[in-house]
């Protein structure tokens, strides 16, 4: 005997002897109805799962089936994206989609992503990243999932239920004061001079150097004004405002700087004059003889080869800002204010980057306590 129906949306199949329940979605966005159908062993397992489904669609708490893919919703998500973030932000977002996620879980429909599979790919990832990488994995996917709840693609956020990934702190490689003075030493005369005597002396970031231009110089109050940065998304360059307000900043410039300054600007115009239309004038200091920009990343190799060829200890090119903060903190100056130098938003976050460069509290603490119970006679 063929199926028969039993009541509305449910029939039953004497062959087989099961219960069939038609689930009607409705209608998509390309105006298509959907429905599926699914079996239980007794009427009242079939009653039941309809009533729930029929409660859930008046309450809007269900998700259209659909074949939509992980790999398919991230192109959608970058373009949303494309028009929101900054380049370097984006180019950062595809790298970790492109590289990691797609090639692991793309293939997965969106809407059968769980968090075994998501746990599944940070175990793995975690066997030759390091926490603090896979931890931007997962707060990227959290954005992204997110999402697709919002848009009703998924009825909920899945990396809501992973693992748990401990950022470990970073180890910050400084130079105390007789190796910044070294470094100073070996780069006179090196067109990495300005470079580095910015960064160790004034703590600028390498963004902020590239970035600079005689527009921001003045010459007569010793300023240099923090406006804009220059930085690398992949094989493009982007040209941008500081990260925050307090990054575009003014820093009083030590003589030394202001005369290093002064003797680029000379060179400079002795290229003008020698190159007449072929030299590019667009105001960069930290140029090429033709007045084009020098890559920001390219400043990290020829700082890399400076130490390497003179085997000084290991550093990059950022260590130098972070090298500027703990000789400031050594030198007694407060919190507040080299945070303003530094151009952090917050002195939180200045506080939370140096904790353990500035954290001597605890030594200080236990000298003076120590230091009470040595010499003298306790009083009787």
């Amino acid at each position: 005997m063929a199926r028969k129906r039993v009541e509305k949306n449910i029939a039953y199949d004497d062959v087989k002897e099961l219960f069939y329940v038609n689930f009607d979605y409705g209608k998509n966005e390309e105006g298509k109805r959907i429905k599926k159908t699914k079996t239980f062993k007794s009427k009242q397992e079939a009653k039941d799962a309809l009533t729930k489904f029929n409660y859930d669609k008046m309450n809007q708490s269900l998700i259209l089936p659909n074949n939509l893919t992980l790999e398919k919703w991230l192109e959608y998500w970058l373009e949303i994206k494309a028009n929101q973030c900054e380049e370097t932000t984006l180019y950062g977002y595809k790298n970790i989609i492109n590289k990691h996620i797609i090639p692991n879980m793309g293939h997965h429909k969106l809407e059968k992503i769980t968090p075994t599979i998501i746990n599944k790919y940070f175990l793995r990832k975690l066997e030759g990243l390091s926490p603090n990488t896979v931890k931007k994995h997962k707060d990227l996917m959290n954005i992204f999932f997110n999402q697709a709840v919002n848009e009703d693609k998924i009825l909920k956020n899945p990396i809501d239920k992973t693992m748990l990934i401990k950022k470990k702190r970073v180890q910050i490689d400084i130079y105390n004061v007789e190796q910044v003075k070294k470094l100073f030493k070996i780069v006179e005369g090196d067109r990495m001079e300005i470079v580095v005597k910015l960064a160790g002396m004034l703590g600028m970031r390498r963004g902020e150097i590239a970035g600079l231009k005689w527009d921001f110089i003045d010459f007569e109050k010793n300023i240099i004004h923090i406006k804009e940065t220059r930085t690398q998304a992949g094989k493009s360059y982007v040209e941008k405002d500081t990260k925050t307000d307090l990054s575009m900043r003014n820093l009083s410039a030590p003589q030394e700087i202001i005369d290093l300054l002064k003797a680029i600007k000379v060179k400079q115009d002795e290229h003008k004059k020698l190159l007449g239309d072929n030299y590019h004038d667009n105001g960069w200091i930290i140029a090429w003889e033709n007045g084009e920009p020098i890559r920001p990343n390219y400043l990290s190799d020829l700082f890399k080869k400076i130490i390497d060829d003179n085997n000084l200890p290991h550093i990059k090119l950022h260590g130098l800002r972070h090298s500027f903060a703990s000789i400031a903190n050594e030198l007694g100056i407060n919190l507040y204010d080299i945070s303003k130098a530094l151009g952090h938003s917050k002195v939180g976050t200045t506080s939370d980057i140096y904790t353990h460069v500035f954290d001597t509290t605890h030594k200080k603490a236990i000298d003076s306590v120590s230091g009470a119970f040595v010499g003298g006679e306790p009083n009787e």
